[in-house]
This record gives C-alpha cells, structure tokens and sequence, in this order.
C-alpha cells in the first residue's frame, strides 16, 4: 500500500512538471486558451499529492494543505482575467492563512526572532519599494505582505526547530512562494521584464510543489515507519 502510494507521488510529479512546461510555453506563445487549461490543470496535480494519503496518518495536516491549495487553485483561475486580480489576491491570501494555521497546528507556534527581523525586514523592504506603484492597492497588498512573510516565517520555523528533509521542503516552498510574488509585484506595479511569466509560475509551481511532497512525506510518516517496523 504504501510502496503503491510513493509510486504514485512520483508519476504526479512528473505529470506536474509536463504540465508546468506545457503552461509557460503556452504563456510565453500566447496561446490563450490552452494556456488557461494548462495552468489550473497543473495546480490540480499538485493537490492530488496531499489529497490521496492513508486515512490513519497525519490527517488534520493534510486537509489543511489540501485546503490552502485549493485556494490557491481558485487565485490562479481568478488571475487569469486582469479584472479580478484583487480576487485572486484574496484566494492566495486565504491560502497563506491556512499554511499558517496548518504549520501551527503541526508544530505550535515558533518564536525565532532572528528570522522573524530578517523575513520581515525583506518583505519591509521590498513593500516600500513597490509603493508608488500600488495605487488603490495599497492596503491590501501591504496586508498581503504582511500575511506571506508570517507565512514564511512559520513555515522556516519548521525547519529551524527540527531539520529533516519534509521540514527542508517546507521552508524552501515558502521561501519561492515569497521569490514567485515578489516577481509577480515586479512585474505589475514596476515594470515588465524579460521572462517574467515563466519565472513566476515556475518558482510558484516549485513553491507549492514543495509543500505538498512535505506534507505528503509527513502524513505517510507513521504509515511507512508501521509497514517497516520489524516484529520482535
């Protein structure tokens, strides 16, 4: 069962991968509308890594993050169309929410204050750059960065706290979901650069992709030490 499951884990990642590449391609053609089949599609893979785990394992975490990228499934459709950005803004700034909550749940509150100075003196830094371009979108984009740095910040917690390879995974997913937004803000409130597009879905992807293989990897934890576990 569980050899079948990590079977699995590696066929949809590899699913992710060929639809990511078929996503920004199409982007980058501007091949409009399987570009917008692409894209979705290749979100939906990811969630199917923490959907699809035992019963029996680390159920609430893998909910949780099952939940979060739905919401984020929800902000890519929105931010296919220019005139809902703000509502995709919103569905990624639930997801961050619930990562919060689902790192908290998992592991408790962290309280590292050097990385807390450090995450948000970066998101500090790059929101006040960005500002004279946000314009209306002032408020809730420095709610937004506010909510991702925290985010962050819990998510390196993890990692800091107790450091195995799901826990590395985490805090290198969040740290590119800050890289892929902050190429997004670039690229919409200060200018477009080149290749902007495939660098701010594929270190999304990278993100998220990240995430879901950790809490997978966690949530199968007991079931793998139960199926390996020698009787005595």
């Amino acid at each position: 069962m569980v050899a079948k499951s990590l079977k699995a884990a590696g066929t949809i990642n590899i699913l992710i991968v060929i639809s990511a590449v078929l996503a920004i391609y199409f982007g980058l053609y501007d091949h409009k509308q399987l570009f917008m089949i692409f894209k979705p599609l290749t979100t939906i893979l990811v969630i199917t890594l923490p959907f699809f785990t035992p019963k029996k394992s680390c159920v609430q975490l893998g909910r949780m993050v099952t939940i979060a990228l739905a919401f984020c499934l929800l902000g890519d459709v929105l931010l296919l169309f220019e005139n809902y950005f703000l509502f995709g803004l919103v569905a990624f700034l639930v997801a961050h929410i619930l990562f919060v909550v689902s790192f908290i749940q998992y592991k408790g509150f962290y309280k590292n204050w050097i990385s807390f100075l450090v995450l948000f003196c970066i998101g500090g830094v790059l929101f006040f750059w960005l500002r004279p371009g946000l314009g209306d979108l002032l408020l809730p984009v420095s709610i937004y960065v506010v909510i991702i740095t925290f985010m962050a910040w819990q998510g390196v917690g993890l990692y800091l706290r107790e450091r195995n390879n799901a826990h590395a995974y985490i805090t290198m997913g969040v740290l590119f979901f800050m890289l892929s937004d902050t190429l997004l803000a670039i690229a919409k409130f200060m200018t477009p650069f080149y290749l902007s597009g495939p660098l701010i879905l594929a270190t999304y992807w990278l993100s998220i992709s990240l995430i879901a293989n950790a809490t997978r990897k966690i949530v199968l934890k007991p079931a793998i030490g139960a199926h390996t576990r020698k009787p005595n």
